[in-house]
């Protein structure tokens, strides 16, 4: 064979027709299964199909925007559903709910109020370099409750790289980088804590309503997984400390370089104002109400408010929110219905982790550590998909609430602090020059155990607190 022949055979174009082959092939064989007892004729052709999209999830050969829309044109064609079911999947209330969250971002950026609020909140710390790291680590963790934490690492990785060079640190430094791996643990620790902090929770939630008709509420979350977040952020604050130790003693520059960023803004505005007030009683509804008038109704409420008094405009809305990720989460949905209600997701369970595991406890240690294992590696929102069907099967034969499952996948992967592909924070903070992967993973192997150590503890001592009992 010629060298251009091999070189024609390794080519991505080659590669990608192989990765289409493979993926028919797979296809092919999955569907020809015959259906397992107890389960719709349809069981093995649903499987076929979420085979598929997880083998593109990984390797991201099309868009994940795009592969879900393939799932969702592959189930009519297929007769696993018909066309009225599968698009009316798209309506469901977590994507209306997203929606809803991602345009009430947009205003609170665009109005100057994050940035406000984050000069007030730095300058508290800026007297020490200890006290400046841990501000650094709590300011993105706060607003990652409120916000995409992807957009808060964007919104505040200027910030510090106004510090490095306000302290004249220089790639190479410790506490450089101990600055821009407290911003990415930061977004990433917080975004686990509520709903707003990625799309990935109400996405869990809805492949939850759509599979077992239950929900969780908005405080049942948050009061979920605030031990692991509490936790986490202190245990990441000593880690960075020990770790970069600061080689600078005094940061007394970076108080009055925020102070005089922080006079630059003016006086605050009746939009920062307004703004302030709509994400204030938006969240309070969703806390108090979110039960009865249903969280996606209070976002589209909040969404109209906003327009009615001008607090942002389309334009704005349509720069500042990602509409194709919408596409992702109604095909996952759409994914993990099929799963569940044509039997395929208790074959796939019982022919995957089901032959070895037997107990509640088992369950739930195996899912929460492919849960953050994943995530470093894919997209948390593809773990979520890949995830969700097998672990509600599961904890279904073993007794678990199904709320239980869906907060066992989708917090833990929301913990990936090793590798920039999983997760958007981590792949802004090396855009500083400041980070290697050896940063990250000399100390992200460590959060890794210890988030998951400390998840599965708050499972079983703190839950039943919640009225979430683990058998």
């Amino acid at each position: 064979m010629s060298l251009r022949a091999l070189w024609n055979l390794f080519s991505p174009h080659a590669w990608r027709t192989l990765l289409f082959l493979f993926a028919a092939l797979g296809y092919w064989l999955i569907s020809s299964i015959p259906a397992p007892p107890g389960a719709q004729p349809e069981a093995m052709k649903a499987v076929a199909i979420f085979a598929v999209c997880i083998l593109f999830y990984v390797t991201n050969v099309v868009p994940l925007m795009i592969t879900s829309l393939m799932a969702v044109i592959l189930f009519p064609l297929a007769g696993v559903l018909d066309s009225k079911t599968t698009f009316a999947l798209f309506g469901n209330e977590a994507v209306f709910f997203i929606l809803g969250a991602f345009i009430l971002a947009s205003p609170f950026m665009r109005s100057g109020l994050s940035k406000r609020i984050a000069l007030a909140v730095l300058r508290r710390f800026g007297h020490s370099p200890y006290k400046l790291l841990f501000g650094v680590l709590l300011l993105p963790a706060l607003f990652s409750c409120l916000m995409s934490e992807h957009a808060v690492a964007a919104m505040i990785f200027p910030i510090i790289i106004e510090i490095t060079d306000c302290l004249g640190l220089a790639p190479g430094s410790r506490f450089g980088k101990a600055l821009f791996l407290a911003l990415a643990a930061g977004c990433i620790i917080g975004g686990i804590t509520t709903f707003l902090g990625g799309a990935r929770a109400p996405l869990a939630v809805g492949m939850l309503r759509e599979a077992t008709g239950a929900t969780i509420g908005f405080t049942e979350w948050m009061l979920a997984a605030l031990p692991t977040t509490v936790f986490m952020l202190l245990l990441a604050y000593g880690i960075y400390a020990f770790f970069y130790r600061p080689e600078i003693a005094n940061v007394e520059r970076v108080a009055e370089m925020l102070e005089r960023r922080q006079r630059d803004l003016g006086a605050v505005t009746s939009r920062e104002i307004k703004v302030g007030l709509l994400t204030v009683a938006t969240i309070v509804c969703w806390i108090v109400l979110g039960e009865q008038f249903g969280l996606a109704n209070i976002a589209m409420i909040a969404v109209i408010l906003a327009f009615v008094f001008q607090l942002t405009e389309w334009q704005e809305v349509e720069q500042d929110v990602n509409w194709g990720i919408f596409l992702m989460y109604g095909g996952a949905i759409c994914l993990g219905y099929a799963m569940e209600k044509t039997g395929g997701a208790k074959w796939l369970a019982d022919n995957t982790l089901g032959a070895f595991i037997h107990s509640p406890v088992q369950l739930i240690a195996a899912i929460s550590f492919l849960s953050i294992a994943l995530t470093e590696l894919l997209s948390n929102s593809a773990v979520v998909a890949l995830l969700m069907p097998v672990a509600l099967s599961m904890g279904q034969e073993l007794g678990i609430d199904p709320r239980v499952m869906t907060m066992v996948v989708t917090i833990p992967s929301g913990l990936g602090f090793m590798f920039p592909m999983g997760t958007p924070a981590t792949a802004i903070s090396f855009a500083s020059g400041f980070l290697s992967t050896r940063d990250t993973v000399r100390t992200g192997w460590i959060l890794f155990v210890l988030g998951w150590l400390i998840f599965n503890v708050s499972i079983y001592w703190i839950w039943p607190l919640l009225g979430l009992q683990v058998p």
